[in-house]
Formats: structure tokens, C-alpha cells, sequence
């Protein structure tokens, strides 16, 4: 059943003295252009059409092309899926399950074809202990599912892969490129990121990012024609419940406070995924291999900012003081393996020099790429959300959907609305009548198992509820 939509919006009735003129049956209250190729009943008419006597519109002819897409319930593919659709592209989407809005909205989408399952597969026999799939590198026991990755590419013409840490994202994004040649695949995008060591031997290697590296190299050696996009930090990591790196947290004051490793002052790429990838990722495909292919790197970010600047900009969206606080990552809850071992290495990375700005590796590792930003984003889609509209418009529905209250607050609370550990504003327990409660419960943070047989186990943090049922890490 497809998610209901809720709005808070009111909605205004027509003024009388409109509705008289709209239901007049008067020639000198009807527009003067009477004779528009647009009807009085449809959605585009428009007082101040001038187009007068202009013949019927033909039809708008489809692209007759198909997106071959992953992970599709994450960030950067639902935003390609949402834009490439509306303009008539048909999209063959990998969904890790159903569950969800975010998931719900692809599958209910006329112009997608969901193919439910894992990238990877699982061999273990009863009483095995559950395996970490989040763990860097080969595992034992963990393959890939090539039958899945095969149907995957059937009819398409175009592909946009971002392919994240459950199984071997290794052997996982070689699997996918080989199926898409082998499909003949005109224009492979592939989300990828830097391998920060390849650039300077005294820079350690993050985990999850030198993987992607590899999977990029993978794709130029067997020829696909390929672009490959790097993606700044997402606008919308930020959260007031206890995530490690990007949690905004709240204090009794009904400020924030954001602590990270990065330098107070060296500017660092930043991007509203959900906005701005899909109609950049599209562009890509609209300007074809000529432009963009033979292995090219875009690097996506909108804005440039400091932590310094990024909480300045963030706190005139949301109308409240945000402060940066230059210190070591803080992991309240529990975290896939794979994701703890990557917080590890960003942490060393971006503390050498801790206090020397001229000492931290550039975020995308090529300082080439990184001067890129964001003029050749804005190439692609100059219609970007930046942190303070993302601030001021989005940030606090994303807030509210998560079950946190700090944004109903009436001022009237002394600045209690701070979270508690289970992510209730206000330390308050659960309204079941709250419009963001789904059967009674508010949308909270849940340890879950990252394997769904298992339901015992504590090993991964995931979003359940309203706003998406698997948040993936930084993808």
C-alpha cells in the first residue's frame, strides 16, 4: 500500500470575489485570450497566457530509455529516480526490501521496475553465527548475487551505480560493471570516491572510500564508457539523534552544538543529496559519453564551506545558534563494523596536523578535483539547495519524521527539548496521536541486526519508521 501523505500546510479557500470571476458566465469577465491551447480545466492555464490562437500541443515524445539503478532506496539514486521518471525514463531499481517511505515511493512509481534482493548472498547452515557483512574486504561465506546483478542490466541503456558496504562492495561493483558490459551499457555512472593513500603515502586510506577507488579502476581497465561522480558532504547528515560524525546535538539552551575532526577553517565540498544528484546525474546523461565519458570525474558539491561557516550558514537557516566544536568522532550507539572501522580512519586523516589547516588532505583527495567545486556542479544543475535553505525548509521535517519535538517546541519547556537516548524530544515518552506515529510508536533509533534472519543479534543502527526504514551510511 503506498505511504499516506500527511500535510500541515493549511489550505486557503478561493476568495468570493475570485470564485465570482472564475464562475461567470460572461464574456467580459472570461481572460481575453480565450482561444489558448490551454483549457480553463487544466493545471497549466494561466492568466497571463499570450499565446493566442496557438494550435494543440503535441504530444510529448518519452526518452524510451532505461536507468539500470541500485541501493535505490538511498539517498543519491531515489533523487535520480524522482527526476528521471518525471520526464519519462524508465528505471530496473534494486531494492534491499520494501519496507519504508523511501522504498515505497520507488515501487509504487509507475515508471520503475523493483528487483527486491541483495547485491551479496549468504551461505551459512543452521546455528552458524550470523556473519558481519559490513566488514572491509572479503568475507567468508558472502558472495554475489550474479543472478540478481544480471537481470539487473536487462533492456537498459544507462546505468548509475552507488554501491555501499553490505558484502564485498569490492567484488560487489566488479560483478556490476562486467553484467553491464556484457549488457552493452551505452553510459555507466558510477558514484565513487577517492582513495586518499594513491595521492600521498603518508595519508591513511579510508576503508569504504579506497574500495569505491578500487571499483573505479576495475571499471576503466574493462573499457566500460563511464563518468564517475564524487559527491561532497551531504547537507542532509545532519541530525539531531546520536550518529556519529554529523550529530547536531542539542543542548538545554535549544542550541547546537556539531563536533567533528575536520579543521575549524579549511573548506570542505558540501551537497544536498536528495535535491541535487538526480537532476546533475541526469544532465550527465542528456550531454552523453562525448562530454562526460572516457573515465571522467565530476566532483558534486554546490557550496564550499568551513565547519566554521557550515554551522554560521546553518544556524541563520534553522534560527538558532549552532557551534563547532574541533574534536575527536563520539559513538553513542552501536554501529555496523564497517562503518566504525571507516570513522577510525577518517578521524586520522583529517587530524594530521589537527591544528596546521595547510596539513589536512583535501576531501575528495585531488586538489584538482576539489578546486572543481562547485563550478562544474553548476554546469550540470544550477538550481541547488544549499545548507541554509536545507536548514530552514527541510531539516526540521526530517527532525520531526525521526520523532524528535524540538521544533514544536512553544518556548515555554526552559529549553528541555533536548533528546534523550532513544530520540524523544523532550525526554518525553511517545504520543500516540502525534500525526509522525505509525500504530502507536514514534519513529525512533532501534539496534537492529544488519542481517534481517537474524533477530537477536545488536549490530547495526538503522532508521525505522516515517521518514525511511534503512538509512545507508552516507550513501
Amino acid at each position: 500500500m503506498a505511504a499516506e501523505l500527511h500535510s500541515e500546510l493549511p489550505i486557503r479557500p478561493v476568495p468570493r470575489d475570485i470564485k465570482a470571476v472564475t464562475n461567470a458566465n460572461s464574456d467580459e469577465r472570461r481572460h481575453k485570450h480565450s482561444r489558448s491551447s490551454y483549457s480553463e480545466a487544466s493545471p497549466l492555464m494561466s492568466r497571463n497566457n499570450s499565446l493566442t490562437f496557438r494550435p494543440a500541443k503535441r504530444p510529448m515524445p518519452s526518452p524510451d530509455k532505461t536507468i539500470a539503478v541500485i541501493n535505490a532506496s538511498g539517498r543519491q539514486a531515489a533523487s535520480l529516480i524522482r527526476v528521471a521518471t518525471a520526464v519519462g525514463y524508465h528505471v530496473r531499481a534494486q531494492l534491499r526490501n520494501l519496507e519504508g517511505v523511501v522504498a515505497t515511493e520507488v515501487a509504487t512509481n509507475p515508471n520503475v521496475t523493483v528487483l527486491r534482493g541483495e547485491l551479496y548472498t549468504h551461505e551459512r547452515s543452521a546455528g552458524t553465527a550470523q556473519v558481519d557483512v559490513t566488514r572491509n574486504g572479503p568475507i567468508m561465506g558472502i558472495g554475489v548475487n550474479h543472478a540478481l546483478i544480471s537481470e539487473l542490466f536487462r533492456g537498459a541503456q544507462f546505468a548509475f551505480i552507488n554501491t555501499t558496504f553490505y558484502g564485498d562492495e569490492q567484488r560487489i561493483g566488479e560483478a556490476l560493471a562486467d553484467a553491464a558490459k556484457k549488457a552493452g551499457i551505452q553510459h555507466y555512472i558510477y558514484s565513487s570516491m577517492p582513495d586518499h593513500h594513491a595521492y600521498n603515502k603518508d595519508w591513511p586510506s579510508l576503508p569504504l572510500w579506497a574500495s569505491k577507488h578500487k571499483v573505479e579502476e576495475y571499471v576503466k581497465k574493462i573499457g566500460l564508457p563511464a563518468t564517475f561522480v564524487y559527491t561532497g558532504i551531504y547537507n542532509n547528515n545532519f541530525t539531531s539523534l546520536p550518529y556519529p560524525l554529523f550529530c547536531t546535538e542539542l543542548q538545554p539552551d535549544g542550541s547546537w552544538v556539531w563536533q567533528a575532526p575536520f579543521h575549524p577553517d579549511v573548506k570542505l565540498p558540501w551537497l544536498d543529496a536528495e535535491h541535487d544528484v538526480g537532476p546533475a546525474i541526469l544532465q550527465i546523461f542528456k550531454d552523453g559519453v562525448k562530454k562526460w565519458g572516457g573515465g571522467k570525474r565530476i566532483s558534486l558539491a554546490y557550496e564550499m564551506l568551513s565547519p566554521k561557516e557550515a554551522c554560521e550558514v546553518f544556524s541563520r537557516g534553522v534560527g538558532r545558534p549552532v557551534r563547532y566544536v574541533h574534536g575527536p568522532i563520539e559513538i553513542k550507539v552501536t554501529i555496523p563494523e564497517g562503518y566504525r572501522s571507516q570513522l577510525e580512519a577518517l578521524e586520522t586523516l583529517f587530524g594530521l596536523g589537527h591544528d596546521d589547516p595547510k596539513k589536512q588532505p583535501p576531501y575528495f583527495g585531488d586538489p584538482e578535483l576539489e578546486n572543481s567545486c562547485p563550478k562544474v556542479a553548476l554546469e550540470l544543475w544550477e538550481g541547488p539547495r544549499g545548507l541554509e535553505e536545507y536548514a530552514r525548509e527541510v531539516f526540521p521535517l526530517e527532525e520531526q519524521a525521526n520523532g524528535l519535538t524540538w521544533m514544536l517546541d512553544d518556548g515555554d519547556s526552559g529549553g528541555s527539548n533536548s533528546a534523550d537516548q532513544n530520540g524523544n524530544g523532550n525526554g518525553h515518552a511517545p504520543n500516540p496521536h502525534h500525526p509522525h506515529h505509525i500504530n502507536g510508536y514514534i519513529t525512533t533509533l532501534q539496534q537492529v541486526s544488519l542481517d534481517s534472519e537474524g533477530e537477536d543479534e545488536d549490530e547495526g543502527l538503522v532508521m525505522r519508521g516515517l521518514k525511511r526504514d534503512d538509512e545507508e551510511w552516507l550513501a
